[in-house]
């Protein structure tokens, strides 16, 4: 791959007088913003050819179910009933949805104005610069890729599930040399991924009916374990526990139960974002994108709410097994229902496969789109002329993912991944109201950027209050505190800064409050996640700092005309044709 990007990489010599101009190439491009009309035009042209624009609301429903509804809720769902909510696991779910849709909303109102392949890049490139979106950007790539290892060596270990034998023992290969944790071979997860890589090169519309296919067989699937589950289940389980010295109730562990039991099942949310991505293939943005971003998150908790009401029903919370609560509800049935959990396998494995489908989808657009930017070699947002699809970002990291998974074990992935979508959550809520209330040309920034940090901070202390606090009255009190100057800011920002930019098509509702509210529920999720993510995000992070500084910032100023200028200057002139430009595409 070329990475002769202008006079900055064309000798040794280019190269250190570029490092030498570090500092003026960073304050000139790492804060600034490109415009709607750039991403959707000047911006998508670097791909070459245009990607087929064939897709309607209902592939998008299907790819966000397919995206959100892999293995994860037959494992979830059972630590957060034993562990935190008991049976109102149900209510945890419900509130989780909730969640996923206040920031579905925020999504859908850049891809319906922008609609373009990046996702969040792009979103977060109109809005905080380039340097803040290439960070977002690459850590979350980087999560696609390691959940993407994970999700094929766990389609290994639900398959053998499925036909009764052992994956570990039979399919894989220890290796004895290699480290534990890098020496279980997996050759099957490998080659369901270069398979997966295969439809995704060939077309985005067979890949739409591949998805379909799988994730009908999967719902059917889901469907018969919630009616096993309402059959052979009793009501009584709802309130009863196996043990009387145990919490008792629908609520045995309180409110707090409920909310920890969210922020655990949360994750089984993830991947409707994918769909963002798919933006810029489909026929009517206006109207397909809200109604498939959000029809997808609503369909889905409806489906989690009955599976988490299924499972209560089948075995009181402290008899069910955390890690298999569906199969080992059944296993734990008199009646001789052990087969049903050969099922769940099945249906598991093809769960798998739809996530595994939609997250590479994602994962390739959102690294076509970063190579259009130019923070990393145009190569990646090449689209091949006869498919219509990015087959070069597609291939690498097709292989990228095969080679992970094929050495990776599980366990070690699992604790590398989920921190960095819930901060592109984090980012792409407070990009919304930023955007609303903020114009650099027209008004000053800074009440917005005030009130977004006053308000991140409160949510922090908050945060940190729940989960570390110890319990009592004086907790309770800090809490409440916090919530009522939460809300005050919110409440005074809306009545002191008016908006400047108001969707002509499709926006965010009850602003700022959704995005808000979005903002707080990620903040809260986020200090839910292990201390191994944390550290992972800030490795990486630091590696992507340096691949910015070491070649990013450069690449970027050499594909400007003229370097010196900064795009900034440009937007008040750009922004005046963004609505021209969008209902042209709209009308196409």
């Amino acid at each position: 791959m070329d990475i002769n990007h202008g006079s900055s990489f064309s000798s040794f010599k280019s190269y250190i007088c570029a490092l030498s101009d570090l500092g003026n190439r960073l304050r000139c491009r790492a804060g600034c913003v490109s415009t709607t009309f750039e991403e959707t035009n000047k911006i998508r042209s670097r791909s070459g050819t245009d990607m087929r624009k064939n897709l309607r609301w209902y592939d998008l429903i299907c790819f966000g179910i397919g995206g959100m509804v892999g293995a994860g809720v037959f494992v979830t769902s059972g630590t957060a009933s034993h562990d935190k909510a008991g049976p109102a696991v149900i209510l945890s779910y419900a509130i989780a949805g909730l969640c996923a849709l206040l920031s579905a909303f925020c999504y859908t109102e850049f891809a319906v104005h922008m609609p373009v392949a990046g996702g969040a890049f792009s979103y977060i490139r109109v809005t905080f610069g380039e340097f803040t979106a290439f960070l977002v950007g690459a850590n979350l790539v980087m999560d696609y890729v390691l959940s993407n290892a994970a999700a094929a060596r766990s389609f290994t270990t639900y398959l053998g599930t499925a036909i009764g034998v052992s994956a570990e023992s039979k399919w894989r290969i220890t290796v004895s040399f290699l480290p534990n944790g890098f020496n279980q071979i997996d050759i099957i997860a490998v080659l369901i991924i270069l398979i997966l890589t295969l439809i995704i090169c060939y077309s985005t519309r067979e890949s739409s009916v591949l998805n379909m296919i799988l994730t009908a067989v999967h719902i059917m699937f889901i469907l018969f374990v919630i009616m096993m589950g309402f059959w052979k289940g009793d009501t009584k389980n709802f309130s009863e526990p196996s043990d009387p010295s145990h919490p008792g109730g629908f609520f045995p562990f309180g409110a707090p139960g409920v909310f920890n039991g969210a922020a655990l099942v949360y994750v089984s949310y993830i991947g409707y974002d994918a769909v963002s991505t798919l933006a810029e293939e489909v026929k009517n943005p206006v109207t397909d994108i809200p109604i498939g971003v959000s029809g997808s998150v609503i369909l889905v908790t409806v489906l989690y709410c009955l599976m988490a009401a299924s499972m209560s029903m089948l075995l009181p919370y402290d008899l069910i097994d955390p890690e298999s609560p569906f199969t080992g509800a059944f296993n734990e049935n008199p009646d001789g229902f052990n087969w049903v959990s050969n099922v769940i396998g099945v249906g598991a494995s093809f769960g798998i496969l739809t996530s595994l489908l939609v997250a590479m989808l994602g994962q390739a657009r959102y690294i076509c789109v970063i190579g259009r930017s130019g923070v990393v070699p145009t190569w990646f947002a090449k689209v091949h002329e006869k498919t219509s699809t990015p087959v070069n970002a597609s291939v690498f990291l097709g292989i990228f993912t095969a080679v992970i998974a094929l050495f990776t074990e599980l366990h070690v992935l699992l604790n590398l991944v989920s921190i960095g979508t819930l901060f592109v959550f984090l980012m792409v809520s407070n990009a919304v109201i930023y955007r609303r209330y903020a114009s650099v040309e027209t008004t000053s920034p800074w009440p917005t950027l005030s009130f977004l940090l006053s308000f991140s901070l409160t949510c922090i202390m908050f945060t940190l209050l729940w989960w570390l606090g110890p319990p009592g009255k004086p907790k309770g009190y800090m809490l409440g505190s916090c919530f009522v100057v939460a809300v005050g800011l919110v409440q005074l920002f809306k009545h002191m800064v008016p908006q400047v930019r108001k969707p002509d098509y499709w926006g965010v509702p009850l602003m700022p409050w959704i995005p808000c509210v979005s903002i707080f529920l990620n903040i809260f999720l986020l200090g839910n996640i292990d201390a191994p993510s944390y550290v992972r995000f800030g490795f990486f992070s630091v590696v992507i700092v340096l691949v910015y500084v070491l070649y990013s910032v450069h690449s970027s100023f050499d594909g400007v005309e003229n370097g010196s200028l900064c795009q900034k200057s440009l937007e008040m002139v750009k922004e005046s044709v963004d609505i021209e430009d969008l209902t042209l595409k709209v009308q196409s």
